[in-house]
């Protein structure tokens, strides 16, 4: 098997199940017996690979990391309950107070917020940098840098950075790479092949199946060189290449609890196999939309990094062969008409997702960036005549009647404020 879908729907090559199901079952158990009290000893001391206690392990959840594994080349994955969970457990794995990360303004909300408000506060220092100048990037790092942290597609930016350029530097200076790819999933961007170190992803976007449950990954590529992370010294003298994904189960993954509960992994194991197929449509699907919306006269902007105008594109074609993702922003006048273009729409649901089967629309400026001010915002690229379009799987041509929809109920609503 060679093509990613073809290994996203069989799997593990040679993987058979006890009773020749063509599907895993679900373990839904919180605890495993053991033959011999010898055996759960080793257990826990980690010298023998057994399933104890599903916080820390699970048969089911293990299918879903050896597949994402196998689909993305990597040298191990850990599954927990979200997508922040993926990106706390993992600064906080190679992280500390009194320590740094590098990293964008150009970022998802919640994610600013953990590293803001929530890391912040325990000592963790927090250092940005503009992603498409390299250089600026070089000059923040130190000797007390622990990671340099982007997003392959930002959200709701769309901007897309040299991430092979900014391996290069964070490697030059001993620093691994931790690249958010929800946006873009294996499928689009094999982050091995760019010097992604740790890939962190929200499975609950294109790989649930269309969020049908919530979860994340910590993919370990395995090119790191552990030993030149201060917090795994230790892990890496022991536990050699598998030091990060080591490290985890046995402290931070562990003592956190974050784990996913095991029919989540069930579902999101399915979700892989038609997860390249919905992937191609919901690209195909955003372009065109994209290049439609570019056409009306009430959009101001349209940002996706398939138009050929986006600042985005020329980086984005090289990196993501297979598609631009299925993300893009649009502006209008003002607050008030995006509210009235949201209302007017039928088919695409207002709601705070992206990358479900259904195509949804957001007020980022007033949903998931409200607790940052007027002039975080501006630096976070957010105005307040933006709106997000997460496209799906539907025809496209109901999408556009929907969006037509939107846009005269925005031409009502401006001469109703002209009567007035």
């Amino acid at each position: 098997m060679t093509g990613f879908v073809t290994k996203a729907v069989h799997g593990i090559p040679g993987r058979t199940s006890a009773h020749g199901t063509l599907r895993g079952p679900v373990y839904d158990s919180v605890a495993f017996e053991f033959a011999k009290s010898t055996d759960i000893e080793k257990a826990f001391e980690g010298r023998l690979a057994a399933h104890s206690y599903t916080r820390v392990s699970n048969p089911t959840v293990q299918e879903l990391e050896e597949r994402v594994a196998f689909l993305a080349g990597a040298k191990g994955v850990v599954a927990v309950s979200s997508g922040m969970a993926a990106i706390s457990n993992t600064i906080m794995a190679l992280a500390g107070a009194g320590t740094n990360i590098v990293t964008t303004r150009f970022l998802f909300g919640n994610t600013l917020s953990l590293f803001q408000n929530t890391l912040g506060p325990w000592g963790l220092e927090v250092r940005y940098a503009d992603f498409l100048r390299p250089e600026s990037v070089a000059a923040a790092i130190d000797g007390n840098t622990r990671a340099v942290f982007l997003e392959t597609i930002t959200n709701p930016q769309l901007e897309v950075a040299d991430i092979e350029l900014i391996a290069a530097i964070a490697h030059e200076n001993g620093v691994p790479v931790i690249a958010d790819g929800t946006a873009t999933t294996p499928y689009l961007f094999p982050s091995r092949n760019f010097g992604v170190d740790v890939e962190v992803i929200s499975s609950t976007k294109y790989m649930s199946g269309g969020a049908t449950t919530i979860g994340g990954l910590i993919v370990d590529n395995g090119i790191f060189d552990w030993k030149q992370a201060p917090r795994l010294k230790e892990a890496a003298r022991r536990y050699g290449p598998h030091a990060f994904i080591a490290a985890l189960r046995h402290t931070v993954y562990r003592d956190l609890g974050a784990c996913m509960a095991p029919h989540n992994a069930y579902l999101q194991v399915l979700g892989l196999e038609t997860m390249g197929l919905r992937i191609e449509r919901s690209c195909a699907n955003t372009l065109r939309l994209a290049r439609w919306l570019k056409n009306r006269p009430e959009v101001s902007t349209v940002n996706y990094p398939g138009l050929e105008t986006s600042p985005s594109h020329a980086t984005a074609k090289r990196l993501l062969s297979k598609g631009f993702g299925g993300i893009l922003t649009f502006s209008l006048s003002d607050r008030k008409a995006c509210f009235a273009f949201m209302d007017a729409l039928q088919t695409i649901r207002r709601a705070t997702n992206i990358h479900d089967n259904k195509t949804l629309i957001l007020h980022p400026a007033s949903t998931i960036f409200c607790e940052f001010d007027a002039e975080e915002k501006a630096a976070m690229g957010v105005g307040d005549a933006m709106l997000r379009l997460s496209v799906g799987i539907e025809d496209d041509e109901d999408l556009i009647t929907d969006l037509e929809r939107g846009f005269a109920a925005v031409e009502i609503a401006a001469l109703q404020k002209e009567d007035a």
